[in-house]
Formats: structure tokens, sequence, C-alpha cells
């Protein structure tokens, strides 16, 4: 796939959006544990970074996907993240469905603005007791005249503590397993509707992750998104986009933090020598930068085949799989080669390795997406 001029024009604007909004402000977010999202996400919507893919009609771009691939690889410059997290829930992990399945009056209502950026949206799927296994979720809606009566809990929800709207993925039949299951929108003040905590987590600090409480929350029926019976049908599909923003997001991760890498062994002088000039060095930086682009071409090619129709459910796990061993892999490396102060909190690269440790569990974790690969070749998973 060969990207054009307003490819990388676009790339342009997306970095000096990264440079001059995000990266200055990341060290003061990381210490709150929260990203101003409403404000961050209004300034990311004047570059029309929040519908890039969507209808004009909703306020979206009309662009194809292969400008959401270079915006995430951008945010993958970010030096936090968690910010880019946030941005890729709203744009390819909330809000997918509401566009693809949507009737045109939710979409008017939670769809045009999340892209202006005046609401911020969260994806409620993983619950106390069920993460990678989603046909397992107890959260139940059940039906009471023209309302949904919603009552459960979720777990995880990156955005949750600041979403203006959820897209909730509930039981709304009796029927086990993946079937009865439904997606719907429930706006966050809805009576009933609590954040019961905000979670410490071991890195994507700035990101602020939930846990909801849902207490007999009413919404109307129209709320639901699509076809009621078919929320887990429609959130398998909305999951590989969301693999897709992991391993996009990871290659402009890779090739900053092996960028910065070696420009420091340049500069670090061992025995005389500057670090650079060791072969083992050497070596191992250009054999990870080759994962890098050999990821980046794999993307590539997923992203053309999404654009042409094609089932990329293989291809997304196969991005998702690697992207999750090669951020970690990277991360490691970096460290090692910074040597004792790779290891000090004020170097980069600490929080770098803690923030690339989620790729491998979130949004499916490397063992599902070699379930899922094993099943596509034939095999017992």
């Amino acid at each position: 796939m060969l990207l054009t001029e307003d490819h990388r024009t676009f790339r342009e604007s997306v970095r000096q959006f990264v440079d001059t909004e995000i990266n200055p402000q990341v060290d003061e977010w990381e210490r709150a544990g929260r990203v101003p999202l409403h404000d961050v996400f209004r300034k990311a919507a004047r570059l029309g970074l929040l519908g890039l893919e969507y209808d004009p009609a909703y306020g979206g771009e009309g662009a194809d996907h292969s400008f959401q691939m270079v915006a995430a690889e951008e945010y993958g410059r970010m030096h936090a993240a968690g910010v880019g997290m946030a941005i890729g829930v709203q744009t390819m992990m909330a809000t997918p469905s509401l566009h693809k399945y949507g009737t045109d009056d939710l979409k008017r209502r939670y769809l045009t603005p999340a892209i202006t950026g005046d609401a911020v949206a969260a994806i409620a799927v993983t619950e106390p007791d069920t993460g990678s296994d989603v046909a397992g979720l107890r959260t139940r809606a059940v039906r009471d005249g023209d309302d949904w009566v919603i009552t459960g809990r979720k777990l995880y929800i990156t955005n949750g503590a600041q979403a203006d709207w959820i897209c909730l993925l509930a039981r709304t039949s009796d029927e086990g397993g993946h079937r009865g299951m439904s997606q719907i929108v429930v706006p966050t003040a809805t009576p009933g509707f609590a954040v019961a905590r905000t979670l410490d987590k071991l890195g994507n600090r700035c990101s602020d992750t939930a846990e909801l409480v849902l207490d007999e929350v009413r919404v109307p029926v129209g709320n639901a998104i699509g076809e009621v019976g078919r929320g887990f049908q429609q959130q398998m599909e909305q999951f590989v986009i969301e693999r897709m923003f992991a391993a996009y997001t990871v290659v402009g991760q890779c090739d900053h933090a092996l960028e910065r890498t070696r420009a420091f062994v340049h500069e670090r002088s061992v025995f005389g020598r500057p670090l650079a000039d060791r072969q083992y060095v050497a070596f191992r930086l250009a054999e990870l930068q080759a994962e890098v682009d050999l990821l980046r071409h794999h993307n590539h090619a997923t992203c053309e085949t999404l654009m042409a129709g094609g089932d990329i459910t293989r291809m997304g796990a196969v991005a998702k799989l690697k992207a999750g061993r090669l951020s970690r892999e990277v991360a490691d490396w970096c460290i090692q080669f910074h040597g004792g102060m790779g290891y000090i909190e004020e170097t980069w690269t600490a929080r770098h390795l803690r923030d690339a440790r989620l790729v491998g569990i979130a949004g499916g974790a490397d063992e599902v997406m070699l379930q899922i690969l094993a099943r596509l070749d034939g095999l017992p998973a």
C-alpha cells in the first residue's frame, strides 16, 4: 500500500498536534492520573481526528481507513500511551457500531457530539468475572414498556470516569452464550449509573480506567444499536477495529522508541567508544526495526483489505498478536541499552515499558488471538 502526499501532509498535522498539544502536558497528566478529555478532544476535533472515517452528515470527514491508520501511528509518538488510548476508544472502539448500525436519530444525538469532542464515549464490555470470555457476561437489560432497565457492573472501562455516554453490551434475552445480547447507548447522567472507582494501574496511568455500576438504569428501547439480539456479533466486528488500532499505534510507539534509543547509543560512550559501535547493539536494534517494518507492512495490507470490503478477522488477530509481543520486546531492549539510566523513573524508558505491557492484554489477550488463529486453521482451541 503506497501512501500519498495527502497522507504525508495529514501525518505532519497530527504530529504537530502530538508535539504541541499533548507531549508538553503528559507528565502533569500522568501525575494526576487523568487527561482532561473534553478539552483534549475538542482540540483533536478541530483537526477532524474524531470522525475521520465517519459520514459528513454527522460531522465526520468521510475519509478512508488509511487516514485512521496514519493518525494511530502518530498517537504512538505520544509520551504517554494513555492519551492515545483515550482517543482510540473514542474513534475506533466505542463508536464504530453506532456509525454502522445506529439509527439516524441515535447518531445525531450521540455520534455527532462524539465527533465534535463535546461528548466523551466509552465502550463497556468487560465485567468483574468476564474478560476475554465475552459470552459469559451477566449485565442484563430487561424491557419494561418503552424502556430497557439495566443492571450490572463493568470493569476496566477506559474513559469511564469522564464518559458522557457508553456503548454497553448487555443481555437482552434469556438465551445463553453469545446469543441474546445487544449493544445499547447509555448516557452516564441517567439515574442509577455510577462510577464505583477509578483503578490505579501499572501503566497508562493518565488514562482514567473505571469500574461502573448500573442499578436499574432506564434508557429508551430506541437506544439499542442495530438489531436487538445481534450485539455480540456487532461487538466482535468492533473488536477487530480495536485490535487494528493497537497494531497501528504500536508501529508508532516502537518506531519512536527505537529512534530515541539509536540516538542514545550514538551519544553514550563505553570503554572509550560510542555504544553504537558495538556490533551486537547495532545488530539488535536493526533487527528490532526490521520487525517493526514487517508489522507496518502487514498493517498496510490489512488496511487495504478492510477498505476493499474483505474479512480481516485473521489479519487483525495476527497484527494484534505480533503487536503485543513486539511492543514488550522493544521496550525491554530499549531499557537494556540505556543501562542503569533506563531503570530510573525519570528516563522515558520506564514509562514506555509499563505502558507497552498492556498491548498484549487489552482488546483480546495474546492467548485469545492464538485461539482465534488456531480455530481458523482447523485446530482444537
